[in-house]
């Protein structure tokens, strides 16, 4: 119960300090709806807030997180994709005009995908399927054997991520209008570096 009687605590500090703060900014959300200009898909580990990382404001960002900020490929024949209806409620519901897809170093998904094998002790594992997103680039890293192969994935896993976004016929067709742009970025923990993607040479820059 400690753990649970910390984040209380911690809210009763946001409700004293930070809330009273940017009391007029809630207030203008909770009359007005959002209307985030940013959606940023990143990864669930406890390490990587997107929100702290980028400094931001209530309502400025649109947050998907899940494991190893993966986006599958476009894919309209049923079931549960909590990934993509978040995409398709960020883009036609709120309009975003941007969307960030970030990585970062020391991911347990990408990790798990280097081991290979199943990932659950027994029986059907969520993970198992959910990281086959980048099984084939998980293969091609190992194959090229680059001598440090969890970074190599990561940033693979990113650009296979936007590559998917782009596999959704309202994210092409918005992209290719120049109403939404789409961006890479890699965040480095124990730096805290951010690297972002020039698409036109595929590599990973330094943010000065």
């Amino acid at each position: 119960m400690q753990e649970f009687h910390a984040l209380l605590d911690g809210y009763k500090r946001f409700r004293e300090e930070a809330y009273p703060k940017q009391r007029a900014r809630y207030d203008a959300l909770s009359k007005d709806g959002q209307a985030p200009p940013i959606m940023v898909i990143s990864c669930c580990d406890s390490r990587v807030d997107p929100a702290t990382i980028f400094d931001t404001s209530p309502g400025q960002m649109f947050a998907l997180r899940n494991v190893a900020n993966l986006v599958p490929p476009y894919d309209d024949t049923g079931g549960m994709h909590g990934a993509s209806a978040a995409i398709e409620f960020g883009v036609t519901g709120l309009n975003v005009k941007h969307i960030v897809v970030l990585g970062h170093g020391q991911c347990g998904g990408i990790s798990a995908a280097l081991q290979g094998g199943e990932l659950s002790e027994s029986g059907h594992s969520f993970i198992d399927e959910w990281m086959s997103i980048i099984t084939e680039a998980r293969d091609n890293v190992v194959a090229a054997a680059p001598s440090n192969p969890q970074r190599e994935l990561e940033l693979e896993a990113i650009k296979i991520s936007l590559d998917n976004l782009r596999s959704f016929p309202f994210i092409a067709e918005l992209e290719a209008r120049g109403e939404i742009m789409l961006h890479g970025a890699w965040y480095a923990i124990g730096e805290a570096t951010l690297f972002t993607l020039d698409e036109t040479t595929g590599q990973f820059e330094a943010v000065e």
